[in-house]
């Protein structure tokens, strides 16, 4: 596919629909069975709803809000949206009633469309105090009253009534590539969360990249990727990696029913591609050792060896002895194929993204087996910048700038991007704009340096970093990363901006924890197992633990035990706090500060 010559993302999508006709294409479990809708299935209700948006006034320009589940329903909604030359804004489904009213209200939002009932009664009392919103589709009937002035329709109905609709929308020809195609808002450290628009072309620049990455894998094959979907769709790093990619590369997508039937899901799936964010690797990571303790014994010291011999392999390469060489092939079939078919055993590579993703875990997988490249990026940028390549995969960086992306490090180190992906800016937000945007260069608010073969090293936030007492500049990220990579510790957030040296909140483990209070005689109840001295005592050899893999002055000398888990907006594309932490440490700054009393 020739991705400069694409004129936007609709018209992609018809053009692969008719290239694929009656091959299936987008998947979801129905009464406990996957079902497929084809490619003219999915074409066929696009055009459907573009006609009845259009018959609804909707058109070039217009905003329609769009609130659901990730789901085949997402995908039509989105394209048809598109396919009127309007402008699709996603929400979480997360989104609280005033999370939606500034959502609707910013971007003028003249249309809205609700999956489920429980979803609709956050999105409808919002929408009754938006002006301008004519009409909201439902592909469920609310259970709740209808609020005075809402117009709520049914989604079948929509889209019965104009079933006909067939071919090319004379529309199409008229969406350009500097049109916007979506407004994705952003949460920030402090605000209101802002509008980032992105056209059809910093959309279809990113595919280009992602296309040249993807072909680099071994056996790659247009049309015979299968994606499993789990992340948020209104996030950009799914749009564009989970929805736009497979369009592009002829694949098929499978919705999962939820990250707790994601196991199963990718049992069943067998997908040979999947993209996620690191919060993802670190549960597997701590259920898989988990798995390992519980089993002890000769399984144990086979895996553990396994993982020792496999990063030794991928650090040194050539370094294993002849003795070496022969224990890792033998690891090959008892461990590592085991541990692949646990993972649908056709899987050419998971890719990381959306936060930066901890060494240790990134190399645990390695070990075992499972090709995992890591990209770095951000909405403004459609969203990726570079991703890492299966024929050369950099851990500890986030690969090369990907096609049609240029990178610069300026003076301070910040990392600079320009080319068709950046963003059009903030919605309604010129001076947030202009400071971001600068004589064409997104300024990412990331430090980064290239190493020695052009790939980039991410160091730092730069309005994230900890400057100790003693003048050391620190990163939180990186010593919470590290932190969490313990089986007794589910999230960390470390304190010591100014101060002598680091301390930490922490949550425990929900597995240890559990295991902790049977051994313990205790209920479970982090609230009431918080203050208790046994559990942190525990919980503080944990983090001397890991202390002793870091230097003397990231080691974290004290810790509070949070009495409940951190509630992070999107929590799984979230990992690293860095959105919250201005909140979390507010909440419990007065018990981080006594900590430099004692």
């Amino acid at each position: 596919m020739h991705y400069p010559d694409i004129r936007n993302l609709p018209v992609m999508f018809y053009d692969q629909a008719e290239r694929y006709s009656g091959q299936p294409f987008l998947w979801r479990k129905v009464a406990g069975e996957w079902q497929a809708l084809t490619w003219k299935d999915v074409a066929d209700r696009t055009r459907a709803l573009a006609h009845g948006l259009r018959a609804l006034g909707i058109g070039r320009g217009d905003r329609v809000a769009l609130v659901s589940e990730s789901r085949p329903e997402w995908f039509i909604a989105d394209l048809a949206i598109m396919t009127t030359g309007a402008i699709t804004v996603p929400a979480y489904i997360t989104n609280t009633v005033n999370d939606h009213l500034h959502i609707l209200s910013d971007s003028g939002a003249k249309c809205a469309i609700v999956s489920t009932a429980e979803l609709a009664e956050a999105l409808l009392p919002a929408a009754a105090q938006t002006d301008g919103l004519d009409h909201v589709i439902a592909m469920e009937k609310p259970v709740m009253p209808v609020p005075l002035g809402v117009s709520v329709l049914d989604w079948d109905a929509v889209l019965q009534s104009h079933s006909t609709s067939s071919g090319h929308d004379a529309t199409l020809n008229g969406i350009a590539r500097t049109d916007t195609a979506c407004i994705i808002y952003t949460s920030g450290t402090s605000g209101k969360p802002k509008g980032v628009m992105l056209s059809h072309g910093a959309i279809l620049c990113n595919l280009m990249g992602a296309d040249d990455m993807l072909r680099q894998l071994p056996a790659f094959e247009d049309n015979g990727e299968i994606f499993l979907s789990f992340l948020p769709l209104s996030h950009s790093y799914e749009h564009t990696a989970g929805q736009c990619l497979p369009i592009a590369i002829g694949a098929q997508i499978y919705y999962a029913e939820g990250i707790d039937k994601l196991t199963a899901n990718i049992a069943e799936v067998r997908p040979t591609i999947m993209t996620a964010v690191p919060r993802l690797y670190e549960v597997m990571h701590a259920r898989i050792r988990h798995g390992v303790e519980r089993a002890g014994g000769l399984k144990k010291k086979m895996f553990d060896e396994t993982v020792r011999l496999g990063r030794k392999a991928y650090e040194a390469p050539g370094s294993l002895t002849l003795v070496e060489r022969i224990e890792n092939a033998l690891l090959d079939r008892l461990v590592r194929k085991k541990v692949y078919e646990r993972f649908g055993g056709r899987l050419k590579a998971f890719v990381s993204g959306g936060a930066p993703l901890n060494y240790e875990i990134g190399v645990f997988f390695i070990a075992l087996g499972l090709r995992i490249l890591q990209g770095y990026g951000q909405t403004e940028s459609a969203p990726v910048v570079s991703v890492n390549q299966p024929t050369r995969n950099k851990l500890h960086t986030v690969g090369p700038p990907m096609k049609g992306v240029e990178v610069r490090i300026a003076n301070d180190g910040e990392i600079l991007v320009r080319g068709e992906l950046v963003m059009q800016g903030y919605w309604n937000n010129p001076e947030a704009t202009a400071e971001t945007i600068r004589d064409g260069w997104l300024h990412t608010g990331d430090i980064g340096r290239f190493d020695e073969d052009g790939f980039i090293e991410i160091t730092d936030r730069k309005k994230d970093i900890i400057v100790n007492s003693g003048g050391d500049n620190l990163s939180p990220a990186r010593v919470e990363g590290i932190l969490t990579t313990a089986p007794e510790i589910e999230q960390a957030m470390v304190y010591g901006d100014r101060r002598p040296h680091l301390v930490a909140v922490v949550v425990p483990n929900a597995d240890f924890l559990k295991e902790w209070s049977k051994r313990n005689g205790k209920n479970g109840d982090l609230g009431e197992a918080a203050n208790d001295a046994a559990l942190q005592k525990e919980l503080h050899e944990a983090v001397e633990r890991i202390n002793a893999s870091l230097s003397v002055i990231e080691r974290v000398r004290r810790i509070i035990v949070a009495p409940e888990a951190f509630t992070i907006e999107n929590e799984m594309m979230t990992p690293t706090l860095k959105l919250r932490r201005h909140v979390i440490t507010d909440r419990y700054r007065e018990k981080l500060e006594s900590l430099y009393g004692r």
